[in-house]
């Protein structure tokens, strides 16, 4: 399975080859606009809309980012992550008491609440601006970036259910609801949502249970690298002592080196080869 040379912009379902090419859209949203478009155009979407919200203190994140990129048969919007130490403290806080979720079911972790509450008016406008010509679309985002583009799949599927997306990819998402809004996503979404965990990546395991849970269809990147796309608990334990062990002079880092984004895209390709 050799790795496309670019977006497959007419197939459905789940594949690798999809996988490979959101990351490569979750990554683009760290870039600027300008090489965010310039590649854009390269992968044949000839539109792109930049969403960007900054906050005041004492908000924890500085701002929200994402953009949207529009091709005759594919949308994909595609949310900013954040650096693995400022999500790390941020998610560890459990003073704000979550926020409701999407169409009244469940919560949702305030700050992703807040977050995605600051851009996604003008993301949905975008998509109905753009989306009229019966495209497929799709949400992903590395970190933070996850949690938004889960939410952001949430909010039209639970709100707007014939604006649904076609699917929703993630890297490295921290836990970003609760068990009711999970269930009633899962119900009629588990199916078009998957969630990538690379090894250790410490962001996945925060904030901390019972209180915030993950949404299903976990694809799990073992310590070698290889997708998993069912991996018993007992085995994962042991992969995961195994990622611990790879570098013995610096084991407690192994948690945040598995979350950067190349780490995905390295293990994704390497699928592909």
């Amino acid at each position: 399975m050799a790795v496309p040379v670019s977006f497959d912009h007419a197939s459905t379902g789940y594949s690798l080859q999809r996988a490979y090419w959101l990351a490569r859209a979750a990554d683009l949203a760290y870039k600027a606009p300008a090489a965010i478009e310039e590649q854009a155009a390269q992968w044949g979407f000839g539109r792109v809309r930049h969403h960007h919200t900054r906050f005041t203190p004492p908000f924890p994140l500085q701002d929200t980012q994402a953009y949207t990129m529009a091709g005759d048969r594919m949308i994909v919007t595609a949310f900013r992550g954040t650096e693995p130490a400022r999500i790390r403290d941020w998610l560890s806080d459990a003073t704000t008491p979550p926020s409701p979720g999407p169409g009244g079911n469940g919560y949702v972790h305030h700050g992703f609440a807040e977050a995605l509450r600051s851009v996604y008016p003008d993301v949905h406008d975008t998509l109905t601006e753009l989306r009229g010509n019966g495209q497929t679309l799709y949400f992903t985002g590395h970190s933070l970036g996850g949690a938004l583009a889960m939410l952001a799949g949430a909010r039209l599927y639970l709100e707007e259910p014939h604006l649904a997306a076609d699917g929703v990819y993630t890297y490295g998402q921290p836990r970003t609801c609760d068990r009711l809004l999970a269930e009633a996503f899962n119900k009629g979404f588990g199916g078009r949502m998957y969630r990538f965990v690379n090894n250790n990546d410490v962001v996945p395991q925060l904030p901390p249970e019972p209180v915030f849970t993950h949404v299903r269809a976990l694809r799990y990147i073992d310590s070698h690298g290889r997708v998993h796309e069912t991996m018993p608990m007992l085995t994962a334990l042991g992969d995961r002592a195994k990622g611990l062990t790879a570098d013995p002079f610096a084991p407690a880092s192994d948690g945040v080196r598995d979350h950067f984004m190349h780490h995905y895209l390295t293990a994704l390709e390497k699928n592909l080869a």
